[in-house]
């Protein structure tokens, strides 16, 4: 049996503390340890991007990292990105303009436009595009993902 390693992590703005087995990946922490079942398993193997998270504020497929190699980490989650029950406006975007279906890749595809609009306020559609690209979705074609991305960023600089 593996010793256990105390690790601190602030989630959501909350800090967490506890010892976990030096192998738990950091995707099996927030859901099976702390709840936060918005971040989806999906692959296992980072090719599809169900499960990204903001990690310091970079986009990171959480069923690649070790929940260890985060310790002192900054983490957001799906859950983190709304305020109360008032949507972010990327939340909003996939809602109004369609940008979901089934719902599976829709976590994981939001935080990778969120580290985007992070970076780049004002996208093209080719850069939204390139963002998403580590995200898979099997329902929609992207284009209402690509739509709900503008939506955001619009929306956005409109509140600045």
């Amino acid at each position: 049996m593996p010793t256990k390693r105390k690790i601190t992590l602030r989630i959501n703005g909350l800090t967490h503390t506890q010892e976990v087995e030096p192998r738990l990946l950091l995707v099996h922490y927030l859901r099976d340890v702390l709840g936060l079942t918005g971040t989806h398993i999906g692959c296992e193997t980072s090719i599809c991007g169900a499960c990204t998270v903001m990690l310091n504020n970079e986009a990171v497929k959480s069923c690649t990292v070790l929940a260890v190699q985060a310790d002192g980490a900054e983490i957001l989650t799906i859950e983190g990105l709304s305020t109360g029950d008032r949507l972010h406006p990327l939340q909003e975007g996939f809602w109004e303009c369609h940008g979901l279906q089934c719902g599976y890749c829709t976590p994981g595809m939001i935080l990778s436009a969120h580290q985007l609009l992070l970076r780049r306020p004002e996208p093209t559609e080719e850069e939204i595009r390139h963002a998403i690209d580590g995200n898979l979705c099997r329902c929609t074609g992207y284009q209402h993902i690509v739509d709900a991305v503008q939506y955001a960023a619009k929306k956005t600089r409109a509140r600045e």
